[in-house]
């Protein structure tokens, strides 16, 4: 009796796995959508520019309907933001290791390290970038001066912290990161130079490895105790 009570409880304790919840299936279909979105608007805004650009251009490319584009994403403008912020956003948290407690050699080698690979993996998001900041920033400029102002400075006192206590040489933190930024998206903005010069059809792993390490060699030579 007991054997066979036991038996019954063990049949109803294993339950079948359930189906995942509608609202599940909705959530991750959006996420998909969007994300083939953003990567087929990355490669037209880099190749026409905004004004070059048209969401049924852009949804030709996601392989989607345009309705789905409008849907998701609101108009062309709105779309491009996007797709400038998330780029922007990946950028400034690839420096989450710069920090007080941080070994300073440590953490410019890994985010000169991020930037090159951000650089080789969305050298279409990069690119468009690069052409907004060449036409004054008119749908960037708040983002510029709000969000990307603050993580500079707070960053320019970490740097500054490091100085005091020796670990690295005074350096101004703003203009560091204006060369650091331009060496290293310059292997997605310049690629096409970038070949030429290496005479390449496209640029191998070699070549963002190389172009991370001589990066890495001369701002730790800037930055190292002792410099002037």
């Amino acid at each position: 009796m007991a054997r066979r009570a036991n038996r019954r409880i063990s049949k109803k304790a294993v339950s079948k796995p359930q189906a995942p919840p509608a609202q599940t299936r909705r959530g991750r279909r959006r996420q998909e959508s969007e994300a083939r979105i953003l990567a087929a608007a990355e490669e037209i805004f880099a190749a026409t520019g905004f004004a070059g650009a048209t969401t049924a251009m852009i949804a030709r490319r996601a392989r989607i309907p345009k309705a789905n584009l409008h849907y998701y994403f609101g108009t062309k403008t709105q779309l491009y933001r996007r797709v400038l912020e998330r780029i922007l956003e990946a950028w400034l948290a690839s420096g989450d290791e710069i920090r007080p407690d941080a070994d300073p050699e440590t953490a410019f080698t890994h985010y000169i390290a991020a930037k090159i690979e951000a650089s080789r993996r969305q050298p279409h998001a990069s690119r468009v970038f690069a052409n907004e900041i060449l036409h004054g920033a008119p749908q960037l400029s708040d983002y510029l001066r709000r969000e990307v102002r603050r993580w500079v400075e707070a960053k320019a006192v970490v740097l500054d912290g490091w100085a005091r206590r020796g670990l690295i040489a005074p350096v101004d933190a703003r203009h560091l990161f204006f060369v650091l930024w331009a060496a290293t998206q310059t292997y997605a903005d310049f690629e096409a130079q970038l070949r030429a010069v290496l005479g390449r059809k496209r640029l191998r792993a070699a070549d963002y490895r190389a172009g991370a390490a001589l990066i890495t060699r001369m701002i730790l030579a800037t930055c190292r105790a002792g410099a002037k």
